[in-house]
């Protein structure tokens, strides 16, 4: 069935219809119509997967999907639009283009995170630069898939966007096939399996992971409002966000403040006792539920430390001091679990962030706007903040993405539409000047062309 519905697909991109982009900008704005009219549901949907609050639904699913189509509906024109380029003085005279053409049939596998958004913003992306998709969202978050198929079907046809639901198996299959692009989101243990699966072809990829996010507080930062955007940052979805702040890192003169205006924050935000609050989610299975649980063994919990395996909850969670070789701190943390580890100079903050591979974010907490600089650009990493976290995600005008094993490529805005479309380079050429000097024989022309490159 699978490699039938891909081989519709590529049958139906040769027709060329796909590349119409009155055609594409119809089907999106069905899309938006369809979308406004199922909000409701998709909120329910979310709950029902994670208990995810209406809230965070809106804010970090629906409203930036609606963004993103609006933007994309009323730009699509401008950005398929071939773009001139000044020429080379080589070629003159000539007249430089770049064309935005689709590679083709696309694959895009979403997580189970955020898996509204992350779903349906690269596909929109996607169908604007004109390719056929096949969207695999996540085996985990029944509910919302269940609910994106629908969408998918009453606004697409079939050999356009298809939605294929399933396990692992299926995911294999689909990367057995053979495909013009490859965009996928999730952890960098399957970001190597996909990686490994589109080699033999030479299919492009886009590997949106993520990785060991830290978050560094110098002693000059304003600590109420740095606790209130970490926690935030931190445990908005519950922890299950791949740009949320993974670790801090405090200078050890202000730890003691620090944790005093967190429990504050924390009683706040989720009142004493987080597992009533309808603004905290649910970590979304079993296994990793467990999986954080055993974070939490033999460990310092300043804050928290409560679990209901029943509800699969795990309050906000602070661990003072852990080892270095925890498990807490072996890999991306991936729950409301949030170890700080005490600094007394800079020194120590470079070796504990080096010990891990590039990160999908940083984060620097500083009124010193000359250290916060330094930091952002002593680090190699995929994007943040300085003095907030997460909300660099927001504009569209900043492309996302990670660098090494955080991921390959990046997206949002603009950036989606050229992810998806390849750039074919042309020149065309005059015919009322065709100077000789690029031809042969050569004799006597060298001097003229050293001549000549000397004021290109």
């Amino acid at each position: 069935m699978i490699e039938a519905i891909v081989n519709s697909q590529k049958d139906f991109f040769k027709t060329g219809k796909t590349k119409t982009i009155a055609y594409r900008k119809q089907l999106l704005k069905q899309l938006q119509s369809e979308i406004i009219n199922q909000e409701d549901l998709i909120v329910k949907a979310l709950y029902d997967d994670f208990k995810k609050p209406e809230f965070e639904s809106v804010i970090t699913e629906t409203a930036i999907v609606l963004q993103d189509l609006k933007r994309t509906i009323n730009n699509i024109n401008k950005w398929a639009k071939p773009k001139r380029v000044f020429p080379s003085l080589l070629n003159f005279p000539s007249s430089d283009y770049l064309y935005s053409e689709p590679y083709g049939t696309v694959l895009i596998i979403a997580p189970w995170n955020y898996p509204y958004q992350l779903a349906l913003a690269p596909l929109i992306g996607a169908v604007a630069a004109g390719n056929t998709v096949v969207l695999k969202p996540s085996e985990l978050t029944p509910n919302t898939s269940a609910l994106l198929t629908k969408i998918i079907k009453n606004v697409f046809p079939p050999e356009f966007v298809t939605v294929v639901e399933g396990g692992v198996d299926t995911s294999t299959k689909l990367l057995n096939q053979v495909w013009d692009y490859i965009f996928f989101t999730g952890s960098v243990g399957v970001g190597k399996i996909v990686a490994k699966a589109a080699a033999p072809n030479l299919t492009p990829i886009t590997l949106e992971l993520g990785g060991k996010n830290p978050c560094i507080i110098d002693k000059t930062a304003n600590i109420e409002l740095t606790v209130k955007r970490i926690v935030w940052g931190k445990f908005i979805n519950a922890g299950q966000t791949c740009i949320a702040p993974d670790y801090i890192l405090i200078d050890a003169s202000i730890k003691n403040k620090f944790y005093e205006v967190l429990k504050d924050e924390l009683i706040t935000i989720y009142t004493k006792n987080p597992e009533k609050s309808s603004d905290f989610a649910r970590i979304i299975n079993k296994k990793n539920f467990n999986r954080l649980s055993e974070m939490l063994t033999n460990e310092n919990c300043m804050i928290g430390g409560k679990t209901n395996a029943e509800d699969l909850y795990i309050s906000p969670t602070i661990i003072d001091e852990p080892s270095l070789n925890s498990k807490v701190m072996e890999d991306e943390i991936f729950g409301p679990i949030l170890p700080v580890i005490s600094f007394k100079n800079l020194n120590e903050v470079h070796k504990i962030i080096n010990r891990y591979p590039k990160p999908l974010s940083l984060y620097v907490f500083s009124t010193n706007t000359t250290q916060a600089k330094k930091l952002i650009k002593e680090f190699s990493f995929g994007g943040g903040c300085i003095n907030d976290t997460v909300v660099h995600f927001a504009n569209h005008k900043l492309p996302f993405g990670g660098v090494g094993n955080s991921g390959i490529g990046a997206y949002h805005g603009k950036y989606t539409f050229d992810t998806f479309s390849h750039k074919k380079a042309i020149v065309k050429k005059a015919n009322w000047l065709d100077i000789p000097l690029r031809y042969a024989p050569y004799s006597g022309k060298l001097k003229k062309l050293k001549s000549l490159l000397k004021w290109l």
